[in-house]
């Protein structure tokens, strides 16, 4: 099946109401059952969040930026900008169009201008109310991922000198549950890998890097490309940010790939 219809048919028929609720069956030619489906958003959060509702709101060591929701989405404080592209705006705009109902103060910049600022303010009134929102919109939150995965191959594909290659990757991770949970994983995990901010010494680490590396269109190989950018990254992150301390939980989430959705 085509990629992009496999996309329409997987989001149309998507829909998980939190972690632990059943979903219908998808529709004729989509190859995930309703287990896998779920299974989904379960890992999604479990790989960013340890599956607990309290890390639904994080600030992370090292970082200039909250990291919300199932997929860590990045919301930054008021005039700063770093050089990740910042995903919890564009989350809640997704939020509003799905009927769900925003706080005001939740519609700018981020209100905590520090990471010990938001750690002090943890179990205030806005993280609780942020938190009940995000652990009872489990399904939206991965509706959002894919749909950023939906319009990513397009800009991917733009943005190589290997278009058919990276075609030809995406098209056969789709054809199963794993490979599918990788693309929808990863993308959300380090991005497209077409932002040109997203670069150290001009090397993206995102999805399109590691679509290039892979020796064949199978999870095991998504999984040694993820690992062996993600260390090139690290080699070339300016050392102030000492990115090697996140490495080995990086390698870890990848070989999580090769396991059976």
């Amino acid at each position: 099946m085509n990629a992009r219809r496999f996309l329409k048919l997987f989001s149309l028929n998507f829909l998980l109401v939190g972690c632990m609720t059943p979903l219908s069956a998808p529709s004729a030619g989509v190859n995930l059952t309703p287990a896998q489906l779920q299974r989904v958003g379960q890992r999604i959060w479990q790989n960013e969040c340890a599956g607990t509702v309290m890390g639904l709101t994080s600030w992370n060591a090292g970082e200039d930026f909250a990291s919300l929701g199932i997929g860590h989405f990045i919301w930054y404080p008021k005039g700063k900008k770093g050089p990740f592209e910042e995903s919890f705006p564009p989350l809640v705009t997704f939020f509003e169009s799905k009927g769900i109902a925003m706080p005001g103060w939740a519609k700018g910049p981020c209100p905590w201008d520090s990471k010990s600022a938001f750690e002090a303010d943890k179990g205030g009134a806005r993280q609780s109310e942020l938190r009940a929102i995000l652990s009872k919109s489990v399904g939206v939150q991965t509706e959002f991922i894919m749909a950023r995965l939906q319009r990513a191959l397009p800009k991917m594909k733009g943005s190589t000198k290997k278009p058919a290659l990276v075609q030809a990757h995406f098209d056969a991770l789709l054809a199963t549950p794993e490979g599918a949970f990788c693309l929808i994983d990863y993308v959300n995990f380090k991005g497209e890998g077409t932002v040109a901010t997203e670069r150290y010494n001009g090397q993206g680490w995102g999805l399109l890097q590691v679509l290039e590396g892979m020796k064949k269109g199978t999870p095991n190989a998504f999984a040694e490309s993820a690992k062996a950018v993600l260390s090139r990254r690290v080699q070339n992150a300016p050392a102030a940010r000492k990115e090697q301390r996140w490495l080995a939980g990086w390698h870890n989430r990848c070989d999580g790939y090769k396991s059976k959705l």
